[in-house]
């Protein structure tokens, strides 16, 4: 794990959005298309700003979320919803977005159609995640319902989460996609953060799925 400490947010926010503007544009040099996974929430949201400005070729850029809430994309908490009002404009309106939500009433009458559509982008070329204060990442929460076999080496490259912390349904990417990111980034704000990320440096991915992508990982933190 490399971990870099800023001064500020706005430093954190103008700098993680250089280097994964200067990572999604390496890949291209030697790729026709290049998979960008992101996060939902709003802290990603003024990296986000910067990098739609990023003259980037977006037109041979997918965006990959690393997870959903089952609810509709008009939705307040909908992760597709924020993308596409913060990264999905500027210069990055032309990137091609792989949602993780259908109109399907539950996620699991959903899971073949998106796991076939989310085979045809791996790998990821460039990750960018979160973290809870629950050591969770993308929608792989401890406790989960059928946390094992999201975390399993055989997983789907999407599954169906249920846990108690969230407030809905969830689809989420599972471990072996995440672990085969070719370059991965965590994004984490404030003092809460940063201790759960000590913490779960000595945990099991069963008690902090965040483990699963630690190693290799360069983690953004700001106070």
């Amino acid at each position: 794990m490399k971990f870099i400490e800023y001064p500020d947010r706005e430093l954190m926010m103008i700098d993680l959005a250089d280097r994964l503007s200067s990572e999604l544009k390496n890949a291209l040099l030697t790729h026709e298309r290049a998979t960008f996974c992101v996060p939902g929430g709003t802290t990603p949201g003024p990296a986000f700003d910067s990098l739609s400005a990023s003259k980037i070729d977006w037109s041979r850029v997918t965006v990959l979320l690393g997870d959903e809430r089952w609810v509709p994309e008009d939705h307040p908490r909908s992760n597709t919803r924020l993308v596409r009002k913060r990264l999905l404009v500027n210069q990055a309106a032309s990137a091609q977005l792989q949602s993780l939500h259908t109109d399907a009433a539950t996620p699991e009458e959903a899971l073949e159609e998106l796991g076939d559509e989310v085979r045809k982008v791996l790998p990821i070329n460039v990750l960018l995640l979160g973290m809870g204060g629950d050591m969770h990442t993308a929608s792989i929460f401890p406790g989960a319902d059928r946390l094992d076999e999201a975390l399993a080496d055989t997983a789907p490259p999407v599954m169906a989460l249920r846990a108690e912390a969230a407030a809905e349904p969830r689809m989420t990417l599972t471990a072996p996609v995440l672990q085969g990111a070719l370059s991965t980034h965590i994004l984490i704000t404030g003092p809460e953060k940063r201790a759960a990320l000590e913490r779960a440096r000595s945990l099991s991915p069963r008690e902090a799925p965040v483990k699963i992508v630690l190693n290799d990982a360069t983690v953004h933190w700001a106070e």
